[in-house]
């Protein structure tokens, strides 16, 4: 298959890396042409940053435009310190925030050390005095409890070295569930710690990168914020950055630059790239305060999440108790219902195990409902199913996101060993995570 691409590349005088241009269907493609397995095709990266594949049976005309390059390391750059600018520390733990593309390959790797963050966007040091730092490199994905108590304690250091504020660094796909884990984990956080991604790597003409971390300096600098907060592009056009809240955000998109919306709430303020002011949209929000910092990294690793479809059987359910879990966060259906009734021959044997399983996990560990719809709220004492549920011991989680509760209960269960307040504090608004009322309509200016 390899063989067969190579030959269609050396018949048009072709290799990988060359940037060429091709007209296929009518239509001309430009971009960078890149490896491919599949048989009778040839792939091109486009300057966008995304891939297409070409029938080669169907290209009118491919032509050269220009020898293939590599990208390389940006050139070091010198930190000076400005004594009249704050002191914001930037600490990265990869994604493609630090990511650029090799060109030859079409590949993207992430092998930058945080000088080279500093060194890919120059503008920065116009704004602040910055400090790097490499916490790790790997994807957000990869991501487990432990590895927040590791953020908390380098936030924490930052601080005590004189930061007033911090920028980390992080995978998007993971970037929302880590900023709501982190919320609880520093508890009283006297500085705004900024979680700042990109959609796209840093090289790309579309990137997002350098936009989302000035406007979170800028943030920094110029607010009176504190606690924890995401700075991601509020629009699909380089104007506006939303500062969302750390529990009450979702990545709504695989892709788009403006992925991450708040759901059940506003942005906290937008930053406008151009003009570099400031806009609050909230006015209740944590302040900066000379406060001992506080934090609170202990997660119980025996929680689960588990999403509801129809279809579902009671070993589902009762993994949970069998395998000792601690607790489980349901991500319900509607206003929180799980399968369980037996209407019809169909469901009598199907669902004969599934309250039974879920009483059993809620009297050994703690059970919590979400819904997947997101946006509203679980409302357990409108039908007779959610009714059933609360009696087995299921406890409501109000307009928690279901990633949401889960770190929240990992948190609670890590840090309170008294079963009874866990269950008190899991419906109580502790870091903005539950709102009294959830609003009919959270589209707001930038949002």
């Amino acid at each position: 298959m390899v063989f067969m691409q190579k030959k269609f590349l050396k018949k048009n005088s072709l290799k990988e890396g060359d940037f060429a241009e091709a007209v296929f269907q009518g239509e001309k493609f430009s971009g960078t042409v890149i490896p491919g397995k599949e048989a009778g095709m040839v792939f091109l990266k486009l300057k966008s940053g995304y891939n297409v594949g070409l029938e080669t049976a169907k290209i009118e005309s491919i032509k050269k435009i220009s020898e293939g390059q590599k990208v390389s390391k940006p050139k070091a750059f010198e930190i000076r310190q400005n004594t009249s600018l704050p002191k914001i520390s930037i600490l990265h733990t990869g994604g493609t925030i630090a990511s650029r593309v090799d060109y030859r390959t079409g590949a993207v790797y992430t092998a930058f050390t945080p000088e080279d963050l500093m060194a890919m966007f120059p503008e920065l040091s116009e704004i602040a005095n910055f400090n790097s730092k490499l916490i790790r490199n790997m994807w957000s994905d990869d991501l487990r409890f432990r590895h927040f108590g590791v953020i908390a304690k380098a936030v924490q250091e930052e601080h005590s070295k004189g930061a007033q504020g911090v920028i980390l660094g992080i995978g998007t796909d993971n970037l929302a569930v880590a900023s709501a884990a982190l919320a609880f984990v520093l508890e009283k956080c006297p500085i705004p710690v900024m979680l700042v991604g990109a959609q796209r790597s840093s090289d790309r003409g579309s990137s997002d990168a350098a936009m989302n971390l000035v406007c979170a300096a800028e943030f920094i600098k110029k607010t009176d914020f504190a606690g924890v907060a995401l700075c991601m592009h509020s629009s699909q056009s380089d104007d506006l950055c939303a500062v969302l809240p750390a529990c009450k955000t979702r990545k709504l998109h695989t892709s788009r630059r403006d992925a991450f919306k708040a759901v059940n709430d506003t942005a906290i303020a937008l930053v406008d790239y151009k003009t570099r002011e400031i806009k609050f949209l909230k006015k209740d929000y944590q302040r900066k305060s000379k406060e001992k910092f506080v934090i609170k990294p202990n997660f119980e690793e025996r929680v689960g999440l588990l999403k509801i479809t129809i279809n579902m059987f009671p070993e589902q359910f009762e993994f949970f108790s069998k395998q000792k879990f601690k607790g489980l966060v349901i991500e319900g259906t509607g206003l929180g219902h799980t399968p369980g009734h037996m209407p019809d021959e169909i469901t009598k044997k199907a669902h004969k195990g599934i309250f039974p399983a879920i009483k059993a996990m809620a009297k050994k560990g703690i059970v919590v409902m979400t819904s997947q719809c997101l946006f509203g709220r679980v409302k357990m004492h409108v039908y007779d199913k959610a009714m059933d549920l609360v009696e087995l011991g299921v406890i409501p989680g109000e307009d928690m996101l279901p990633e949401t509760a889960f770190v929240k209960l990992a948190w609670l269960l890590g840090n309170y060993k008294d079963r009874e307040k866990v269950k008190e504090l899991i419906g109580k608004n502790l870091r903005g995570e539950i709102n009294e009322r959830t609003p009919l309509d959270n589209t707001v200016e930038g949002q």
